[in-house]
Order: C-alpha cells, then structure tokens, then sequence
C-alpha cells in the first residue's frame, strides 16, 4: 500500500490550519501545520514527501514570498494557495509563479480534498521520476532497473543517458516483455523533463473513435483534458503505437508538426509486436516512422543477454522468496544450463512468472525448474535453442550465479562463503575479482 503523502499546511490563524488538518486527516493524508512561512521553510526543502497548502495573506513572509521560496527551493512541488474575497488576480500570479492551484474562501472541504489528492499524484509522479534519474546517473545503483552486466544492457543503459538528453522523438522497438515502458520512463527520467508530465497510453487498449478524442480532443463536457494537453511540456509516451490507425497516425503527425523545434512535447512511440514479416517501418506511416526514429532504441531479447538470465533469475527468486516467507530455489549446474538454452519468448516478463512459479513450487517442496521451462515452452510452442556455446561459458556463468546467490545469503560474510563453497579465501577473492563481485554490494 501506498505510504500516506505528507500535506504541510501554513495559516497564521490556529483555527483555520487546524480545521484543514483535521479534515485532510480524515481524507487519509499525513498533516503537519506551520503557523508561518517562516517556520515552515525550516522543515520544507528539496523532496519535501508532500504538498504545500498555504494561505496567500499572512505576517511577515505573506504566501506569494513563500511561494517565490519554496520555487527556488524546489520548483516541483506542488503549492496550493488559499485566496480571501477579492484575491483572485493575485492567486492567478500566483498560478504563474508556479502554484500548482488556489482555493478561495469560504472553499468546499471536498474541494480541498480533491485538489490535495491531484496535487499528491502529482508529487509522487515527480519524486519517482527523480528517484530514477538519480540511480540512472548513478552508476551504483543503475542496475537496480536495468540488471545486467552483458555488453547488451551495457549499451542500453549508454543509449538511456545519451537519449535522454536529446530533445528529439524517439521509436522503441524490440520483442514483448523486454521493458520497453521502463526504458521510455528511464529516458524521461534522466533529461531535461524529469519532474514534469509523464503520461502513457496504448494505443491498442482503446477503440478509434475513443482514442482520438482522448489523445487529441475534442472530449465530452466535463471529461478529462486530451492526453496531448496533459502531456505538455513532459512526455506522451504512445505504447502499441503500431495499433494506431492511418487517421490517427496523420493526426499525430500533425501534432508532431505543429511544436516545431525544439519540441514542448517529447513523444515517444513503443512498438509492442507486428504482424510476423512487417516491420515497425512497414507498419507506420513513412512520414511519421521517419519523423519518430531520429532516435531509435532497440532492446535486446533475453536469450542474448547471456549470464544476465542467471543474474535476473536469481534476483527475482530472492524477491519472491520474501514475498512468500519461503527459501529461494538452489539452481542446480544443469538447471542453470536450462536456462541459458531456453528461447523466453516472453523475454523478461516471462522470466519473472517461472522465478515465481518456482519459488512456490519450492514451498511445497515439490517441482523443478526444469519442469517450469518445458510446460512454457510447450505453451508457447518455442523449443530449447540450439545455438551451441562453449562448456567453458556454461560452467563460468553457473559458478558467477552461484558466488552471488551465496553472498546474497550470507550478507557478505566471506567466512560463511568459504565454508558453504568449501573454498580458500585465495580462490573465492579470485574468482569475484574475475566475475566482477565486489562484497560491499552485499553487505
């Protein structure tokens, strides 16, 4: 469950503030109150967890000062100013500074409660997309969304931090279950958008005549604003873009067209399958194909990820493991062989369901993995691959997963490792300087 967003609620007057904190309360909100701007700027900084509500008249520092301060402190946090009679035109400067909206008095509780909860979707949206950008420029914890160390992931990840800066459209392509979304939530993450709207439709969800008007307008009285509107100034991230009709297709065109450059909106467009013997070229209009592939991203399917498949598999068990209050699975030398062979039609997406089909499956005691990847197989009609690799290849990457999955367990002890892997300290330093594990990482 989503933990509690924080509402900070400054108003000089005692009765004011603590009436709006009861009722935000009762809303299911964490409220804390300040009866300055003064004294709330001293707990209020860069990723505050929350919003702002602030009456725009007070002693000393009055709201539009708060606000000037609270922009420069963090210009994503979402404000709303409370307005007396008659304060109209300052609380639409204060929109223009930057207030995420205004309330004026005497104001609607539910009305509050409303906009608080926007404004917190709002708040949370941008925290995550920093978080993100955070451990993408970080090269510590980048692979914490993007596991893998295989030269494929390695260009990947270049790719995200070199596109994410451009300003251009980009076309994502690659075969289902390979993160296509991730990747598109990374590129905005890491550029000059972070913080602003990110929002994601499929194109293949909605029926023509429903989704022209939710991407482009006009909407019904009283509906949502069309997604090109909402999507301003961040980015529209267009999955299925292939589902798109050739209407539809000339008008997002047209779209694309009239921002010019550099585009107020970033689109980016997610193939998610074809029909068999087309391409995303043949599928798109050529105008807009050649208007959205400026830059391209192509993810790499799972079966040429090489070790990457033991390195997800095993995180992914850990995590389901604790999930279920269970032991993860101890992958055996032919297990781990399996599944390096294996054809993962569904690529990630696909690995994640047997890793936990195989963590429950050990709770009963009962099952292999090797049974899960034969009953997929026979599901999806795909058979082992028979691209041959040296045994060397097979025994480097069983043992690479086994050191990990053990330090893992034992948190880093190198005493408990030697022990369970009946190793000298000598050949276990050796062997995770050569497959690159360090023990920090597991402390």
């Amino acid at each position: 469950m989503a933990r509690a967003m924080k509402v900070a609620i400054v108003d000089d007057e005692q009765d004011m503030r603590q009436s709006i904190s009861q009722w935000l309360a009762l809303s299911g909100f964490d409220t804390e109150t300040f009866g300055s701007a003064e004294e709330a700027l001293k707990s209020i900084g860069v990723d505050y967890p929350g919003v702002v509500v602030s009456d725009i008249r007070m002693p000393g520092m009055d709201g539009m000062a708060f606000l000037k301060k609270l922009m420069s402190v963090d210009s994503s946090l979402p404000v709303v100013m409370i307005t007396g009679h008659g304060d109209v035109p300052m609380a639409v400067e204060a929109m223009r500074i930057g207030a995420f909206d205004f309330l004026e008095k005497p104001f609607n509780p539910d009305r509050m409660t409303e906009l608080a909860k926007r404004a917190s979707q709002s708040r949370r949206m941008a925290l995550d997309n920093r978080a993100l950008r955070r451990e993408l420029a970080d090269g510590t914890t980048l692979m914490k969304k993007l596991i893998g160390g295989s030269p494929a992931m390695e260009r990947l990840r270049e790719d995200i931090l070199d596109l994410g800066q451009a300003d251009a459209h980009v076309l994502i392509d690659g075969e289902t279950g390979t993160g296509k979304t991730l990747v598109a939530h990374a590129l905005h993450a890491v550029g000059p958008r972070a913080g602003k709207k990110f929002v994601v439709v499929s194109c293949a969800a909605y029926a023509e005549d429903m989704l022209g008007p939710m991407l482009f307008g006009p909407m019904a009285e009283g509906g949502q604003i069309p997604l090109v509107e909402e999507a301003r100034g961040g980015t529209l991230v267009l999955e299925d873009i292939e589902a798109l009709s050739q209407g539809l297709q000339a008008r997002l065109l047209t779209f694309i067209n009239e921002q010019g450059t550099p585009a107020e909106t970033r689109i980016i467009g997610i193939c998610n399958g074809h029909e068999p013997g087309r391409t995303i070229e043949q599928a798109l209009r050529p105008d807009l194909f050649y208007r959205l592939s400026a830059l391209k991203i192509l993810l790499p399917p799972l079966r040429a990820r090489g070790e990457d498949i033991l390195t997800l598999f095993a995180r992914m068990t850990e995590q389901f493991a604790e999930e279920y209050g269970c032991d993860a699975p101890q992958v055996t030398a032919q297990e781990a062989a399996q599944l390096l062979q294996a054809p993962w039609p569904g690529n990630v997406r696909q690995l994640i369901n047997v890793a936990e089909r195989a963590v429950l499956q050990n709770r009963r005691g009962s099952g292999s993995i090797a049974s899960l990847l034969m009953a997929d197989n026979e599901e999806s009609s795909a058979t082992m691959t028979t691209e041959g690799k040296p045994l060397k290849e097979y025994v480097e990457s069983f043992e690479k997963m086994l050191i990990d999955n053990t330090m893992r367990r034992h948190k880093g002890s190198i005493a408990a490792v030697m022990d369970e892997l009946c190793l000298p300290r000598r050949t276990l330093n050796e062997k995770m300087a050569k497959y690159g594990l360090q023990r920090q990482d597991y402390l």
